[in-house]
């Protein structure tokens, strides 16, 4: 197809492939605007997004956005490709596929089977077309369950990552933020740190923290350092005790590159966690975070929107079974995301994309000090990406990561989630939570009587 033309009032519009038509028909943000990208007007986005209805989805197949000759994420993605998963939309235009996504006898089961016939960039194109409620409505129909000591991902549930980052990486300030976190009945997701320093020593002693806290208190979760995948792999081989493997991920070969990764990498980094088999209800052992923006910041977008290369990211993940995966969707700053609404869209966009593809969405609710936004429009968010059914959110002590320097979600932000909507904890997780005394029956939080046995000196003092 040699290109698409719109008129829309006296104007005509020509759209020469389909890299430029999908990038005219998303969203405003500021990082496709920094690329060049972005439609130029109000009007040429309406008509790319009249001429993107159009498109059929078998199309995607026929005219690839980065050449897999060029890209080897492109490679992956076509070679995973499902076709007789594909068939039941396959005679389907994008337009159409909106329609079909939002029907009642489009239900969870339906969307489970259709995921792996779905290259991402079908994915993002839908979402050009839907308003954010639509965003919300689909995502809520899919469900994707994912195990490892616990169970994630249940209809009913939310978990949340404790996030006890520090700015020295001081072992005792870590342990206490943990304990704080499961006083809020956090941590079902992963106990998950960013070391402030990516050395051997140092993560070797941040995963020999966590892993005894969690052993020594039988909490049914899991651990992680979240520290480049090779110093992880290194970690192993001297003997580190990994639960889950972790890395940043991108949509393209060449901002996967600039992370100092590839797929083969990624495949043998889980094979060594595999081997390790410290999962007790499952084997997912792989945490994967992304966000909008990472392939522009690295020079490596090939002219493609950053909505359509995050969901790219998120063909990547889906290669290794994760047991998490999040977009930090506000962390790269308002130069790809400028404000809170953005963010907002982001962030429901990123969701949608993700679970449609068959991953266990989280989100990184935040945005960073120099952004326009706010901890109201985080509670926006927050609130609709828990309606929309996501998998799980940060907690961060006070919601100011002090190490990384950014905005988040707080414990109790968590609690007002569950509480709002009444969701639960992970099964494993929340019988553990009744059984110290954290939660009631009822799911209410119980206030910690003195000298309970997780608020010791002594566990402070061994982690020291």
């Amino acid at each position: 197809m040699a290109g698409w033309t719109c008129q829309v009032g006296p104007r005509f519009y020509s759209f020469p492939d389909l890299k430029t038509l999908l990038a005219r028909a998303a969203p405003v943000r500021s990082g496709d605007e920094l690329a060049g990208v972005a439609a130029r007007s109000a009007e040429e986005r309406v008509a790319a997004c009249r001429v993107l209805a159009e498109v059929p989805l078998a199309h995607f197949l026929e005219e690839w956005l980065i050449p897999p000759e060029q890209d080897a994420v492109t490679r992956a993605l076509l070679e995973h490709h499902d076709p007789q998963a594909f068939a039941p939309v396959a005679n389907l235009t994008v337009g159409e596929f909106r329609d079909w996504l939002l029907r009642f006898e489009t239900n969870g089961p339906v969307l489970a089977r259709l995921a792996r016939g779905l290259l991402p960039e079908m994915a993002a194109a839908v979402s050009k077309l839907m308003r954010n409620q639509d965003l919300v409505l689909v995502a809520s129909k899919c469900g994707v369950v994912t195990r490892f000591r616990n169970t994630l991902g249940l209809r009913g549930r939310f978990a949340v990552r404790i996030q006890p980052n520090h700015p020295t990486d001081e072992p005792r300030a870590i342990a206490a933020s943990i304990v704080d976190g499961l006083g809020y009945g956090c941590g079902d997701a992963v106990i998950g740190i960013n070391p402030a320093t990516d050395n051997l020593a140092n993560i070797t002693r941040l995963l020999q923290l966590v892993d005894e806290l969690i052993h020594r208190h039988e909490i049914p979760t899991q651990g992680c350092v979240l520290a480049h995948v090779t110093s992880q792999m290194e970690a192993i081989r001297r003997g580190a005790p990994l639960d889950l493997m972790f890395q940043s991920i991108a949509g393209t070969e060449k901002a996967n590159s600039s992370f100092g990764i590839t797929l083969p990498l990624l495949a043998e980094a889980r094979a060594m966690t595999l081997d390790l088999k410290r999962g007790t209800v499952g084997n997912n052992v792989m945490y994967f975070e992304t966000g909008q923006g990472s392939c522009l910041s690295a020079n490596a977008h090939h002219g493609v929107d950053q909505q359509t290369l995050e969901a790219r990211a998120y063909g990547v993940a889906r290669l290794y079974e994760p047991l998490l995966v999040n977009t930090v969707v506000g962390f790269i700053g308002p130069e790809y995301l400028y404000d809170g609404r953005q963010i907002i869209r982001a962030g429901l966009e990123d969701h949608f994309c993700g679970k449609l593809l068959g991953l266990p969405m989280g989100c990184d609710v935040c945005y960073t000090n120099h952004a326009e936004a706010d901890q109201d429009d985080m509670d926006t968010l927050l609130t609709l990406l828990a309606t929309a059914g996501c998998n799980y959110v940060m907690g961060v002590p006070g919601a100011d990561d002090v190490m990384l320097n950014y905005q988040s979600t707080s414990f109790h932000d968590a609690q007002y989630v569950r509480q709002l909507l009444g969701l639960r904890p992970a099964p494993e997780f929340e019988e553990w939570l009744w059984r110290h005394g954290v939660l009631d029956r009822q799911n209410r939080l119980c206030a910690l009587p003195g000298g309970h046995r997780l608020l010791t000196a002594e566990d402070l003092n061994r982690c020291g």
